[in-house]
């Protein structure tokens, strides 16, 4: 994994007014913290900043620290829950060498057989890898799997230098008759909708109230 460089710039107002000075100009608001320091607050690009948060747990080489420049990972990154845009970001400092816990996607490749589908529970899955060599993601190839065929944690091929953190058992994905329908059956329906009617109707059958 490649490092990518971002300046970072000293924060010194706080509370939801600063905060929306500081991403009118721009820029989003962020702490860096880790390895028993103080927390340092500091503002970084915000266009550079999501251009790098579009690779999965990017490493960050983080310039215009007092201390000299810093690695970092993304452990917690607020979006406006409409807009989308980048409200506040956590930074955890790492070093070289250093193994930490990450989730990272996980990829379908290949064809899926005929008649079948895939039904993916999980699309990120935790391991352990040396901070600076995070593996981006880890591919399932679905190709001569059969139907009632399934994928579990264990049978993932992580990459060199990752360890599987999740539990072992953890469904990955299966594949499934594509003409059976997984919802409840057209009789169950008709059952689950008479018995939500009926203390409706019972209701309505009483004295009015006075």
């Amino acid at each position: 994994m490649s490092e990518v460089r971002i300046v970072a710039e000293p924060r010194t107002e706080f509370g939801k007014g600063a905060a929306r000075r500081t991403r009118r100009a721009g820029k989003v608001p962020a702490v860096l913290y880790g390895h028993g320091t103080p927390p340092q607050h500091i503002t970084l690009p915000g266009h550079d900043l999501m251009l790098a948060l579009k690779t999965p747990n990017v490493l960050l080489r983080v310039e215009g620290l007092a201390n000299g420049a810093e690695l970092a990972l993304p452990k917690d990154v607020q979006r406006d829950p409409i807009k989308g845009f980048l409200e506040h970001v956590d930074l955890l400092l790492v070093k070289r060498g250093e193994k930490v816990t990450v989730e990272i996607p996980v990829n379908v490749i290949g064809d899926v057989v005929s008649g079948g589908r895939v039904e993916q529970p999980v699309i990120q899955i935790a391991v352990e890898a040396e901070a600076t060599h995070i593996p981006e993601a880890v591919d399932v190839d679905v190709a001569g799997l059969q139907i009632g065929d399934s994928v579990l944690a264990r049978d993932l091929k992580l990459p060199s230098g990752a360890s599987l953190t999740a539990d072992e058992e953890t469904l990955i994905l299966q594949i499934v008759d594509a003409t059976v329908a997984t919802g409840p059956a057209p009789e169950e329906e008709a059952e689950a909708e008479a018995e939500a009617g009926e203390p409706a109707a019972e209701a309505g059958e009483g004295p009015a109230a006075e």
